[in-house]
């Protein structure tokens, strides 16, 4: 028997991420959208003029932290050497996954 969740249950959350290392030139947007599809996380992900890559993540809390695991990983010419993570709780902003130019 399957019982209907609660509003609090099903609350997003969210996090916004700052991740430094060599992040940029090495497909780390194109990988973080391909994993935000698989764990339907949406948000959006740019990159930023200092060489950093900003991303904010909204989804179900379990996949939001597999994702991070996805981020810290990056793709195979990708070097992450650190995240800065702010997490919240909040209401679904974003529809999509988007690159942000």
């Amino acid at each position: 028997m399957s019982r209907q969740m609660t509003q609090e249950e099903t609350q997003h959350n969210c996090f916004h991420a700052m991740i430094k290392g060599r992040v940029q030139r090495v497909g780390y947007r194109v990988f973080t959208r391909e994993a935000a599809m698989r764990y339907s996380i949406t948000g959006w992900v740019k990159n930023l003029p200092d060489g950093t890559v900003e991303v904010f993540a909204e989804g179900e809390e379990l996949n939001l932290t597999e994702f991070l695991t996805e981020l810290y990983r990056g793709p195979v010419l990708s070097h992450v050497q650190d995240i800065n993570l702010d997490w919240k709780n909040s209401e679904k902003q974003h529809e999509e996954f988007a690159i942000l130019r």
